[in-house]
């Protein structure tokens, strides 16, 4: 059954407003079925979105179904193109001085490609349905999807970059004591033909980048700023370069990070204090970012340091049906191999295999700071770490005031982590109308500040 569902004169202002983008489109009723097909297909393959038809375009106006039997036709597309009915939902939308049923199509992230009626592929890019037709592209779309993996790729090298390095035999002496590389390389798949594959060449070879340069490193950037962008001028030192074997790289990764983030100093309630991020948090996201990322992209892992917050990007767009919204639910190896053989190095990255991420956001919880943030960042993923308290920031400036005789705009500001000077003004002028806070007397506009009231003092007792 499809629901049918009353919508308020807010909610069908904001439809009638909406903006069609990458991820939503709006049709009117008379909407051919194969340009339709085009728009379900290309948000099928990339990261899901909303058509609702029953919109005219100009002018903008509601005009929907007589009622849902005339949307049959419609229907009946949707099912030739999603059989199974898992990857997409259906509501009629009504408005009670509005023509007529609106059908919104929610569409989401697939695990395969899916073609239109012309049976072409198509991608949503912005507010258009692309099609798809240069067999490299579709390749690359193949990899997003997990359908295939670059890792499988053979390496045109000699095999004993794996079956004689010192990383394999250290491994098996330690792991599998009673096996031969050539053979045991053999059974994993990963020495194929003579020719070692992308992955194996990643876990085995003694220098992994210079098999494969450019798309196997990483570099930490150590900026001395809150702001946005790093830049030239606040960047402290050189970029560090991360390379090695995967084992080595995330271990050497995780090590340097931690040694920089030590060494930066945060303006606090307690004043000028060394930035501390939980060490999970740090080793979960750089893991993930070593072993999920793109191989196939000719580009490094990028990981920023900030004054206020660490910043991962790893090359490729998620893989299969997992987006932002659903990754701390969903499994979806883009590398499977890799994945499944760096669990068998002592002591591995990946212990608890799927679960990283979620281990990422309960230490940052525990240490009472902001769960991390994920999204897609062009091609790259991108995960950030802040250094923000859970703490309101009326809870922060009243905290701070526990051991500071004031605090002006720009402390505040810093302490809340709010770029904004007007938003912290407004902030502030609230605490002063509920008499928790006062100016201080006698300054200047350029020299305000604000204290505890008697109200304040008390209310501020919980922080001592």
């Amino acid at each position: 059954m499809i629901k049918s569902i009353k919508i308020s004169d807010l909610e069908k202002d904001k439809l009638l407003s909406l903006e069609e983008s990458h991820f939503a489109d709006l049709k009117a009723i008379e909407v051919l079925p194969g340009k339709l097909s085009k728009a379900l297909a290309a948000f099928a393959n990339a990261e899901g979105g909303e058509i609702f038809i029953g919109i005219d375009d100009e002018p903008r106006n509601w005009r929907g179904f007589e009622n849902m039997e005339a949307a049959n036709a419609h229907i009946q597309l949707f099912e030739e193109l999603f059989p199974l009915g898992a990857d997409f939902q259906y509501d009629f939308l009504k408005h009670e001085e509005s023509q007529g049923l609106v059908l919104k199509i929610q569409i989401a992230k697939t695990r395969d490609l899916k073609s239109a009626s012309d049976s072409k592929v198509y991608i949503r890019r912005g507010a258009q349905s692309l099609p798809v037709t240069d067999e490299e592209r579709l390749q690359t779309l193949r990899r997003d999807k997990g359908i295939i993996s670059f890792e499988t790729e053979l390496i045109n090298c000699p095999e004993d970059v794996i079956t004689n390095s010192t990383h394999i035999i250290g491994f098996l002496l330690e792991v599998v004591p009673t096996g031969e590389p050539e053979s045991w390389l053999k059974k994993q798949m990963i020495l194929v033909s003579g020719k070692p594959t992308v992955s194996g060449v990643l876990l085995f070879a003694e220098e992994p980048q210079a098999v494969l340069p450019k798309r196997s490193g990483l570099k930490i950037y150590r900026y001395k700023t809150s702001n946005e962008e790093g830049s030239r001028e606040t960047l402290d030192f050189d970029p560090i370069s991360i390379e090695g074997n995967l084992y080595e790289q995330i271990q050497n990764s995780v090590a340097k990070t931690t040694e920089i983030i030590e060494s930066v100093r945060l303006q606090t309630d307690k004043g000028l204090v060394s930035v501390n991020y939980p060490h999970e948090a740090i080793h979960e996201i750089l893991t993930n970012a070593v072993i999920h990322r793109d191989y196939s992209i000719t580009d490094d892992i990028h990981v920023r340091i900030f004054d206020n917050r660490v910043e991962v990007l790893s090359p490729g767009s998620l893989p299969g049906h997992v987006t932002a919204k659903n990754i701390l639910k969903e499994r979806f190896a883009r590398n499977p191999a890799m994945v499944r053989l760096i669990n068998k190095f002592p002591n591995p990255p990946n212990k608890d295999v799927g679960e990283g991420l979620n281990t990422a956001f309960e230490s940052m919880k525990n240490l009472k700071l902001k769960p991390p943030e994920i999204e897609q960042d062009g091609g790259y993923l991108k995960v950030v770490l802040k250094h923000e308290p859970l703490a309101t920031p009326e809870e922060a400036i009243l905290k701070y005031l526990v051991k500071n005789k004031e605090i002006a705009n720009r402390h505040a500001r810093e302490v809340c982590f709010i770029k904004s000077e007007n938003k912290m003004k407004r902030i502030l002028q609230v605490l002063v109308a509920n008499r928790l806070l006062e100016p201080v007397p006698g300054r200047t506009r350029y020299t305000a500040a604000y204290q505890l009231t008697d109200e304040g003092r008390d209310a501020a007792k919980q922080y001592t």
